[in-house]
């Protein structure tokens, strides 16, 4: 057992999952004291002895018991065990039990939905936060929409177009898609009309034209990201829409698709990205954009920016609140300035 160190405590569930390895390394980077969790206590114990000495307590989700264990005097969680369907609920269940904040990497449209819909009530009663999707979908998207739409309280719509150079899934992407096409019956999803609508209906192909030195691009017209759930849940926007480089998404849905292959000293890959959100109102619109490299290493800054504000004190409600609703989106975004280029036409 490692020490740890009051109010610098996070536990992390599926800290040993390719997501979970950049948050352990982020929380550490940044002075907090990561707890290692998840079910595989052999896997945990190896991450554990591969660096510094780190508490490791071994959980699973159908053991509440195990979770309180896992969360026992943390100041926060983040969880980056997906399928998310069946990882959140428990685990945000044993950090209302602990009076502290949760927060996930959740990119499952449906399971999002269902921590805005289950735990609103309870997290705001419990004065605590509850933050899904503080990932680069859902929360990147939610933050740049955020700041782009600046002083405007309404927008028609929000357009949120991803140039991935590629997209190497990993296992934890790939079993939370099985999870979505299962619960959605195969059927696509939108939000459409303020609200979230399924249907059978083939995604059509445009071209986006990404800012320099993407440029133009064919792109997935409908191909729906968490952002449909956390834009939504604080934005006054009817419509939102996202979209998907052709050729990421070819490499998403390949039969031989391969995980993410680290090409430097951070375990990151070579894939870079372009997040370009446009907000329109009648014939005026407003851009931001984000540059990066990794989708899955920039989840976590942003969820370790997302709990280092919470601890302390940076947030605007509590409850269950998507990043742009429970942060200052422009000075988050300047915060991670080491891991995003941020371009801002308003």
């Amino acid at each position: 057992m490692g020490s740890t160190q009051t109010g610098r405590t996070v536990t992390v569930f599926g800290a040993y999952g390719h997501t979970g390895r950049f948050v352990v390394a982020e929380l550490l980077e940044r002075g907090f004291a990561p707890v290692l969790s998840g079910r595989d206590a052999d896997k945990l114990r190896a991450l554990a002895a591969s660096g510094r000495d780190l508490d490791v307590r071994p959980a699973t989700i159908d053991d509440p018991v195990s979770l309180d264990r896992a969360v026992s005097g943390a100041a926060a969680v983040i969880n980056c065990a997906g399928p998310f369907a069946a990882t959140g609920a428990p685990l945000i269940e044993a950090a209302l039990r602990a009076g502290i904040p949760y927060v996930d990497v959740a990119a499952e449209i449906e399971a999002n939905a269902d921590t805005f819909t289950r735990f609103a009530d309870r997290a705001l009663a419990a004065g605590t936060v509850v933050v899904p999707a503080m990932a680069f979908y859902g929360g990147l998207g939610d933050l740049l929409a955020t700041t782009a739409m600046g002083d405007w309280t309404t927008a028609d719509e929000v357009h949120v177009a991803y140039g991935l150079s590629s997209w190497h899934p990993t296992a934890g992407t790939l079993a939370a898609g099985k999870v979505s096409r299962e619960r959605r019956n195969g059927r696509h999803v939108r939000y459409t009309g303020g609200r979230l609508e399924y249907h059978d209906d083939a995604p059509a192909v445009v071209e986006w034209p990404f800012p320099a030195p993407l440029g133009p691009r064919p792109v997935i017209g409908e191909f729906t990201m968490a952002d449909v759930v956390t834009v939504p849940s604080h934005l006054a926007v009817p419509e939102v829409r996202t979209y998907m480089a052709v050729d990421a998404a070819r490499d998403l849905s390949a039969p031989d698709a391969s995980a993410p292959a680290p090409v430097d000293a951070l375990g990151r890959s070579a894939q870079t990205f372009l997040v370009d959100v446009l907000v329109r109102s009648g014939t005026a619109e407003r851009r931001a954009v984000a540059r990066g490299r990794d989708i899955y290493a920039v989840s976590a800054p942003l969820a370790v920016e997302a709990v280092h504000r919470i601890l302390t004190g940076r947030t605007r409600r509590t409850g269950v609140a998507s990043a742009g609703a429970l942060f200052d989106a422009p000075d988050f975004l300047r915060a991670l300035d080491a891991h995003l280029t941020l371009d801002v036409q308003q």
